[in-house]
């Protein structure tokens, strides 16, 4: 548990976005297959930015051409002439409208389409990561890529890249322009905007860095959140509200840190940029008051000039404003990208696993000079040679373990907390590749084995049961998701829990939500075994899969288990002694080595540590 906070101040940024370029075209990427859309959002954008360029320019004519004229006496013909520019300018008006609303449309479409490919890319990719990356990585901040982070990149897309292109047209179409009308001011206007410039660059490079801070402390702070509410119920037993309260606030305080940090200075850049374009309208205005005295301007290029200077410094603040947003999302992709690049977890595995048309398991195995594949059955015979594993370099779990199970056969393994005896299962899974000594599964490396294959060899009942949004039929079976509805039944029978599914409201068609918790946590176990029941493969693993069901219950459950486990490998793993009596071998561990071995009799003849365990308790603590 966090405790709590000291000193009543957050920490300051931690780091900037390292490539911010590289991270833009990264997301830019997504778009790839709306290339033509794009071209089109960009014509409709400079459509539109031309328009009001042509009505900043019209301001010139109508003063020089129509206004000045008129002034003298009234004129039918400039008055044709006027009411003829006033209407194609209308028409310009009206294009520039309709061209600014198709481009926003099409950019939604296309921010779309990005994200949906963004959330598609970083979802399969988690797929193929390590489990050792989910023990790393809380789930409330992975979740928070997906809703935060992408929601950030949401935001510039639907909003700031619209604005930043059309800026940018505007900015070029608007400086030719300027530079049309007269090269004096227009010089003006580039220093002040090399000024605007350097200030915008300088307060964005301050908020950048706080942006950064503000996604990963509110990655942080939704990891805890999501690990308190689901362990109310012990927050509340052990009466730990005030420290809970403590370290949220220090979570808390570090977000609103750097929150208050980011938008600080993104707040700051609006003014800056405002007064100094206010300040270059006031110089514009003076020089171009000069010159229109000394005669080298005329009064309708002055003053369409002044229109064009507020027409080139409205973008640049826009732009401004949406730097905001920009860095947000930058901070939210480099986040996102951070897990897509996370190495996948290896697999140099060759042989696969296949069902003949008598539904047999084999191997195939690849001919290493070129020939015909091998096809060798699926037995079950699994063996530890020598296996030496940690979760950390620098702690050891496993110490030279070596151990077999010959088809068939049901190897128990006991021992205290920490033994050792879920990472065994955890390794014949592949959950973790071994850094030394081999397992061998019907004689073959499993390393050699493609993952998926391996695991599609074997059923897991794990202490802690999931189940997914859906039927309880559907939960079933996810062990098999082609299984009939007869094959889901069969093998709810088997387990024991086709009597409780019948007396749910909708029998099998009854749905679960929330992980189940219309159940109680003895019949969501049960479910879980009639699951590994309908996948029927040659081996199962059972994790302390009967330690939330009551003695009555697990008596039932033990018959139909026994049903189940005929004619396969079983490993077990239990607390209750009474479990692993008929094993044809329990393997007794102890700071990651075996220290005993042998049957249930054989292991009390022998009067050690099974001995004690068994005579003292009849649970292990």
């Amino acid at each position: 548990m966090m405790g709590p906070m000291r000193g009543g101040r957050g920490p300051g940024p931690s780091r900037r976005v390292e490539n911010p370029f590289k991270v833009l075209l990264r997301i830019f990427g997504y778009s790839r297959g709306a290339k033509a859309l794009m071209a089109l959002v960009v014509l409709f954008i400079a459509a539109g930015a031309a328009a009001q360029v042509a009505g900043t320019a019209f301001m010139q004519v109508l003063i020089d051409q129509y206004m000045t004229p008129l002034s003298g006496g009234y004129d039918e013909g400039l008055i044709r002439g006027l009411l003829a520019s006033l209407m194609r300018m209308g028409g310009v008006f009206l294009l520039g409208a309709l061209s600014n609303y198709a481009s926003g449309r099409i950019m939604l479409r296309i921010s779309a389409d990005m994200l949906y490919a963004l959330r598609v890319d970083l979802f399969n990719h988690m797929q193929a990561l390590s489990l050792r990356y989910f023990d790393r990585n809380t789930h409330g901040e992975l979740m928070s890529r997906y809703t935060n982070d992408v929601d950030a990149i949401r935001q510039m897309l639907s909003q700031s890249v619209t604005s930043f292109i059309s800026s940018a047209i505007t900015v070029a179409a608007v400086f030719g322009m300027m530079a049309y009308y007269s090269w004096q001011m227009t010089l003006i206007v580039v220093v002040m905007l090399f000024v605007m410039v350097r200030a915008a660059g300088y307060i964005a490079s301050k908020s950048g860095a706080y942006f950064v801070a503000q996604q990963a402390a509110l990655g942080k702070l939704n990891g805890y959140i999501e690990e308190l509410v689901e362990g109310q119920k012990v927050v509340k037993v052990f009466g730990r509200e005030a420290q809970t309260k403590a370290a949220f606030d220090e979570l808390n305080e570090k977000m609103r840190a750097a929150s208050t940090g980011a938008h600080t200075f993104a707040n700051i850049l609006m003014p800056v940029m405002g007064n100094l374009s206010h300040l270059l309208n006031a110089v514009t205005a003076i020089a171009g008051g000069v010159l229109v005295i000394r005669g080298g301007l005329t009064l309708g290029t002055a003053i369409a000039f002044l229109q064009l200077t507020r027409n080139f410094t409205q973008p640049i603040t826009q732009i401004s404003q949406q730097l905001n947003a920009v860095l947000n999302a930058l901070a939210g992709a480099e986040r996102i990208f951070r897990v897509i690049d996370e190495a996948p977890e290896p697999d140099r595995g060759q042989v696969t696993l296949l069902q003949d048309g008598e539904g047999r398991w084999m191997w195939r195995q690849p001919d290493a000079h070129g020939g015909a594949d091998h096809l060798t059955p699926v037995r079950g015979d699994v063996v530890f040679d020598s296996v030496t594993f940690g979760y950390e370099p620098d702690k050891q779990v496993l110490e030279g373990v070596s151990l077999y199970a010959r088809p068939g056969q049901k190897i128990a393994f006991v021992g205290s907390t920490g033994a050792g005896k879920t990472t065994i299962t955890n390794l014949i899974n592949r959950f973790y590749d071994v850094p030394e000594g081999k397992i061998r599964y019907d004689g073959i490396n499993i390393s050699k084995i493609k993952k998926p294959d391996l695991r599609r060899s074997m059923a897991m009942v794990l202490q802690d049961t999931h189940l997914f949004t859906g039927t309880v039929m559907d939960n079933i079976r996810y062990g098999k998701l082609l299984a009939t509805d007869d094959e889901v039944r069969a093998a709810a029978k088997l387990s024991g829990a086709d009597g409780f599914i019948r007396r749910l409201p909708e029998g099998y068609d009854t749905v679960l939500q929330a992980d189940g918790l219309n159940l109680s946590q003895g019949q969501r176990q049960l479910l879980a075994i009639a699951r590994a029941a309908v996948a029927d493969p040659p081996v199962l693993i059972l994790d302390e899969a009967t330690s939330s069901i009551d003695t009555r219950t697990e008596a039932l459950v033990e018959r139909g288990m026994d049903r189940l486990m005929e004619g396969r490998t079983v490993f077990v793993i239990a607390h209750r002694l009474s479990t692993v009596r008929n094993a044809d071998a329990i393997m007794v561990l102890e700071h990651g080595k075996i220290i005993e071995r042998g049957s249930h009799e054989d292991l009390l003849e022998q009067r050690g540590e099974y001995y004690k365990l068994y005579t003292g308790a009849f649970e292990l603590s």
